[in-house]
């Protein structure tokens, strides 16, 4: 039996991850018939509860992670945040979708009967944690936010890089939420147990490629296959027009460096490939500020064993050469290295355009505007991606490159960098395969929620057996589509 936390950690004394389902099997009819003001105030008592936990929970956090009290103490607050927001979202009652088709016996060519429509959550989660956002992307992170507001409990497979600040988060959020609402589960093989489970209804998951491949794999060969929304690897393309390098070239490249070093390159959004024109001269400017970078110590040595390779791998290329070359760190130390290539030979080695998660980056130099589309269009799907330009200069170039970055990736970017992810209603975090398995959802965002809900519709049902948010009288005050016409919340105004 695979164990779970210690049972100090878990009121429910659960030991194994059958249980543990059992547990949320059991929660899921009472949190999805909970009202929504009470579900919101749920989602804000836990934030309330990690942010007076605030001290231990980022002390325990840096000693795990060693991502420093300063970031932590920001992704805490970020946690928090999309807590609340999520709370907000529920009482709003958009995301229930509700249509209602009243009956209309004099419709052609047949009689319309009466169809209401409306999301229902899935049932119990599954979240596996990521190593790089110990809170934000962790026990109480997104993918857990976003399930507790569709109604569904959560088991959550802790990462293995802070398992006890998980145990710790996840005995914070037991004090406040329904019994089985969330729980912590540890080990490989606890993952892979959770993923064939009959009872988990969906999967969120963060992690490498290989590992979210694998899960995703186990995930539709069920017999009863699931939702896997896997966010896996991507390298972020950034164009630079050569506009743009004529007007603040060497701006654009001292913030490259900062963007892509930023948290030692431990950022999903980091940006891995830098698009130049040939004859930038930016080279002296790039290679300055990467040196210019410390070295720091990267999450585990799992990582920094995983970046070597990596990073060795790209300077093997064919057509690769170093600008400032990979060294051999201490420990779980790294130090950034920058690589660079033409576009021709970008375009013949399809292994210059993988992932490299750390602090490496390749540029590409392009030689006119065909070679730039064509090597855009090698790419391979991603989160971001990125365009710096002179719009009122660049004209018919920076519309070619939105068409095809717009294709490749799920958040287009222009003049600024990807690094770092608003937690909003329009955000959306995600993108083609490899960046996640299901491109047509989020992670992060107020539309996270859409993961763990499914329509039904209800044709001819009688009023006193229709759920609350369908009833004509509308109790609930949602905004909702009525006859085809959108319906704003009762005391509201439509834009």
């Amino acid at each position: 039996m695979t164990s779970l936390v210690p049972a100090t950690a878990n009121p429910l004394d659960i030991t194994t991850v059958a249980e543990a389902v059992a547990a949320a099997r059991d929660a899921a009819p009472i949190l999805a018939r909970e009202p929504f003001i009470s579900r919101a105030a749920r989602l804000r008592d836990a934030a309330d509860a990690l942010d007076a936990s605030a001290a231990e929970v980022v002390a325990l956090a840096d000693t795990e992670t060693h991502l420093g009290p300063t970031r932590l103490t920001g992704e805490l607050a970020r946690t928090t945040g999309q807590l609340r927001l999520f709370a907000d979202a529920v009482e709003e009652g958009s995301f229930l979708d509700v249509t209602i088709d009243r009956a209309d016996p004099a419709a052609m060519p047949v009689p319309r009967p009466d169809v209401r429509r409306m999301m229902r959550p899935l049932g119990p989660v599954a979240v596996f944690a990521a190593s790089n956002f110990p809170l934000a992307f962790s026990v109480a992170g997104g993918d857990t936010a976003s399930a507790l507001a569709a109604g569904c409990p959560v088991v959550v497979k802790a990462h293995e890089g802070h398992p006890r600040l998980s145990d710790l988060v996840g005995r914070v959020l037991a004090d406040v939420l329904p019994p089985g609402a969330v729980t912590v589960v540890h080990g490989r093989a606890a993952g892979r147990e959770l993923v064939i489970d009959p009872a988990v209804r969906a999967v969120g998951f963060t992690g490498s490629e290989a590992g979210g491949r694998a899960l995703f794999d186990l995930a539709t060969r069920r017999p009863d296959p699931i939702p896997f929304y896997g966010e896996l690897g991507s390298v972020n393309p950034v164009v630079v027009t050569p506009t743009a390098v004529a007007v603040r070239g060497a701006a654009v490249a001292a913030a490259y460096v900062a963007s892509y070093t930023l948290g030692l390159g431990q950022f999903c959004t980091k940006p891995g490939l830098l698009f130049l024109p040939a004859g930038h001269g930016l080279e002296s400017a790039l290679v300055d500020a990467v040196r210019a970078v410390a070295a720091g110590p990267l999450l585990g040595e799992w990582l920094r064993g995983g970046f070597d390779e990596a990073v060795a791998a790209l300077a093997a290329v064919p057509g690769v050469r170093s600008l400032v070359a990979p060294t051999a760190g201490t420990g779980i130390t790294a130090t950034p290295a920058l690589l660079t290539m033409p576009a021709a030979h970008f375009l013949a080695e399809p292994a210059a355009a993988r992932e490299c998660f750390g602090p490496a980056s390749l540029v590409v130099e392009y030689a006119d505007r065909a070679e730039l589309l064509a090597a855009l269009n090698a790419v391979p799907g991603a989160l971001t991606a990125t365009v710096h330009t002179e719009p009122d200069r660049d004209g018919e170039l920076v519309r070619a490159v939105l068409d095809i970055i717009s294709e490749r990736a799920g958040r287009v970017v222009v003049n600024g960098w990807p690094t770092g992810v608003a937690v909003t209603w329009a955000m959306h975090h995600g993108g083609p395969w490899p960046a996640t398995t299901a491109p047509l959802h989020t992670s992060v965002g107020v539309a996270a929620i859409r993961r763990f809900l499914r329509p039904v519709a209800y044709q001819d049902v009688p009023a006193e057996l229709l759920p609350e948010a369908l009833h004509d009288a509308n109790p609930l005050r949602l905004p909702r589509r009525v006859d085809g016409v959108l319906v704003p919340r009762p005391g509201t105004s439509s834009v």
